[in-house]
């Protein structure tokens, strides 16, 4: 008998966020692997202080941000050959994600190298997306409109084109790139429709206009744009 890998959502950032079902995968797992940058503190293991058993032992994964994949392809290799030796030994291994573990979520990484040997369970997690739109007061769709996600990363013409054709949209991920996704907005005239989220449901959140919004993003950012209005109003 294997270990099960239990990929958990922690949530956009708030514990209180966080499913019954999560705390309750935490609360049991003798194993606790997370991500986190190297040398620092893992946003993940915070979310989830509270639960992590005394006695678990844990897994750290040293991910770093770079633009080349190599690295932190790597550092997932290291990680599951980490995991994979706990779930051969029978111990079910909880990997903490922000967010949810399949929506931009470092879990699928892992997914990947280990799901073909090892038995899984996947726990959902509330988006940022989410998050964003519920403490902005925002409604960002309604009946048959159509949301588009898009990374901050994309190239100004493709994040341009796909903008256009978009009835709502949401931008992640927007980090150093806010600027110059501020610019792609200004020339649709979207800026005054658009909505800055910076850490959404944390401490530190901050929601404004995307007009007043800081020149430097941190990672945990969005911009909520709506370009129609509820066909009930």
């Amino acid at each position: 008998m294997t270990g099960t890998l239990i990929g958990v959502g922690l949530g956009p950032g708030d514990p209180d966020l966080m499913t019954l079902k999560a705390a309750r995968a935490i609360g049991a797992a003798g194993v606790v692997a997370y991500p986190a940058l190297p040398g620092t503190d893992s946003f993940a293991r915070s979310i989830a202080a509270d639960l992590i058993r005394s006695d678990a032992d844990e897994i750290v994964i040293e991910v770093p941000m770079t633009k080349a994949r190599e690295p932190a392809q790597a550092a997932y290799d290291v990680g599951a050959g980490r995991i994979a030796e706990a779930l051969a030994a029978g111990r079910d291994v909880a990997v903490l994600c922000e967010g949810d573990p399949f929506f931009y979520g470092s879990f699928m990484y892992l997914h990947a190298r280990l799901s073909d040997r090892f038995p899984v369970e996947v726990i959902p997690g509330i988006t940022s997306v989410s998050a964003a739109t519920a403490r902005a007061a925002l409604p960002l769709v309604a009946r048959n409109e159509v949301l588009t996600v898009l990374p901050g990363p994309l190239e100004s013409d493709a994040l341009a084109s796909r903008i256009d054709a978009a009835e709502a949209v949401v931008i992640m991920k927007v980090g150093r790139h806010l600027g110059r996704i501020r610019d792609v907005l200004a020339a649709r005239g979207l800026v005054d429709r658009a909505l800055y989220v910076e850490r959404a449901t944390m401490e530190t959140e901050r929601i404004l206009p995307l007009a007043d919004a800081p020149e430097a993003a941190p990672y945990f950012s969005l911009i909520l744009v709506s370009k129609g209005s509820d066909p009930w109003l």
